[in-house]
């Protein structure tokens, strides 16, 4: 077994590699790796692993952040909800975690975190607060629509009532899905991140990444989320919607449309995201059929050191939360991707 970094000639052997591994996930593809890159900056390295005949049987991104606050760490994937090693068996799984905290040991990290959608490093330090809402999906979205509550579909209705509709695109909907999701960040005391993030992505996956927002019938966009797709399973990274609408149900046609969307274009799952269990979004999701999957985070941690808590809950962090929701949207836009790229 032979472990290396990844250089650019291996990009058709480590995407083949990840659309032929059950385990693997759409944050595994290289392209996450040019997006990360040319949004934020942030130095990367991608571990593989190859057997007697050079074919890849493991891989192990690595994204590197490193700021005056938060300090330097690593994390596979920030931003994302999955990333972590991937490989054939356990014994390669191993292999690259171990050859993965001998090359942050000599570089001075504090810590190493792995975000998995299974226990695959059992042993280590784990996070297990989080877990994925996933909603099996019927063959048509008749069959979907039949299936919520009548309070469900009346909350849909609404929205549809007071003129509001929703359109699913790409790059000509990213200027509205950022007026909303940028004010949203501002609203929850959250550094937003910046729009050639979101810009890059559907650059970088036009088959792959949609945006669909919700306007009000004179055009304001109102809610909107951005959708990726994978195999049978459709995500919702990122989703938002104003406040001063929230009485109208603008989230609720958002998410009917983009679940119709889902089982028009064949997914068989969809992916709400994550949700700590008994939280707000935990139970909005839950109302729509989605059921948890837990989720683990592993850590290597340089010695004397514990779990980070880089995370809005942390009560560190609830004056800077209180002052950001004071701030001009504007100035909001101008400072926070500067911030949010060493948050992950």
């Amino acid at each position: 077994m032979t472990i290396r970094t990844y250089g650019e000639r291996d990009r058709g052997a480590w995407d083949g590699y990840v659309m032929q591994n059950p385990g693997a996930s759409c944050y595994h593809l290289t392209g996450w790796k040019d997006v990360i890159e040319e949004s934020f900056g942030h130095r990367t390295c991608y571990l593989l692993s190859s057997g007697n005949g050079g074919k890849i049987n493991g891989i192990l991104p690595l994204v590197h952040l490193n700021s005056f606050l938060f300090g330097s760490f690593v994390v596979s994937l920030p931003f994302f909800n999955y990333g972590g090693v991937c490989a054939d068996d356990h014994r390669i799984r191993e292999r690259l975690f171990a050859e993965a905290a001998d090359m942050l040991r000599r570089m001075g990290i504090s810590h190493m975190e792995l975000r998995h959608a299974g226990n695959l490093l059992p042993g280590l330090p784990v996070k297990t607060s989080k877990v994925s809402m996933r909603l099996p999906l019927p063959g048509t979205k008749e069959e979907l629509a039949a299936s919520f509550s009548s309070k469900l579909r009346s909350q849909v209705r609404r929205a549809v009532k007071e003129g509001m509709w929703a359109r699913i695109g790409g790059l000509d909907e990213l200027a509205g899905f950022y007026h909303v999701f940028s004010r949203n960040m501002r609203d929850l005391g959250t550094p937003v991140y910046p729009r050639r993030f979101f810009g890059n992505i559907l650059k970088t996956f036009p088959d792959r990444a949609r945006i669909c927002t919700v306007y009000t019938k004179d055009g304001l966009p109102v809610a909107s989320g951005m959708i990726v797709g994978f195999r049978q399973t459709m995500e919702i990274p990122w989703a938002s919607s104003l406040r001063d609408f929230n009485r109208y149900g603008p989230n609720m046609l958002l998410y009917a449309t983009v679940l119709g969307f889902a089982c028009d274009q064949g997914y068989r799952v969809f992916d709400f995201g994550r949700s700590t269990p008994g939280e707000g979004t935990y139970r909005f999701k839950e109302q729509w059929g989605a059921r948890p999957t837990q989720l683990y985070w592993h850590y290597w941690l340089r010695k004397g050191r514990s779990m980070p808590e880089i995370n809005p809950h942390n009560p560190k962090y609830g004056l800077a939360i209180r002052i950001w929701q004071h701030l001009p949207l504007g100035l909001t836009r101008l400072i926070g991707p500067s911030l949010v790229k060493n948050l992950p």
